[in-house]
């Protein structure tokens, strides 16, 4: 699933969220952890699990570091939403599978927001990694419909 939807972002990234009714759920769902990106160094700042999954040492690395370990067929695709979320104001989510040093294929879903793109401020993406508390045969593949 790639998708990228075009907003007119009028108010600034939140940390919290208002809607804390299912983390619990959540919870015991997946695990979560935020990331960022500083669109004018490049640099996507990463949470321990997130490092681990994407197979990075530091918790600051480029964005081909984060898309190496996605889905061959799939990262063209997530460069290119990202690079057009680079270019608007978006609201953009892609899933894959990643395959950490584990033998099992990891799902990871990516929700997130670009902003900072008019020209007074560097840009930035502000995000969440979603990893479900499953893993995948890597002889098993999903078929995906967009």
């Amino acid at each position: 699933m790639f998708k990228i939807a075009r907003t007119n972002i009028a108010t600034p990234f939140t940390q919290d969220s208002p809607e804390e009714a299912n983390h619990e759920l959540l919870r015991q769902l997946c695990i979560s952890e935020d990331w960022t990106a500083d669109l004018e160094s490049g640099i996507v700042s990463l949470g321990p699990h997130s490092m681990a999954m994407h197979g990075v040492s530091q918790s600051e690395c480029g964005l081909l570091n984060l898309l190496r370990c996605y889905e061959t067929h799939d990262q063209l695709r997530i460069l290119e939403l990202f690079e057009q979320a680079a270019t608007n104001s978006s609201s953009f989510c892609y899933s894959s599978t990643i395959q950490p040093k584990s033998a099992l294929r990891q799902p990871v879903f990516c929700i997130g927001e670009s902003a900072g793109l008019d020209g007074r401020q560097s840009g930035r993406f502000i995000g969440v990694f979603l990893y479900p508390r499953f893993k995948l045969d890597p002889r098993v593949h999903l078929v995906g419909h967009q």
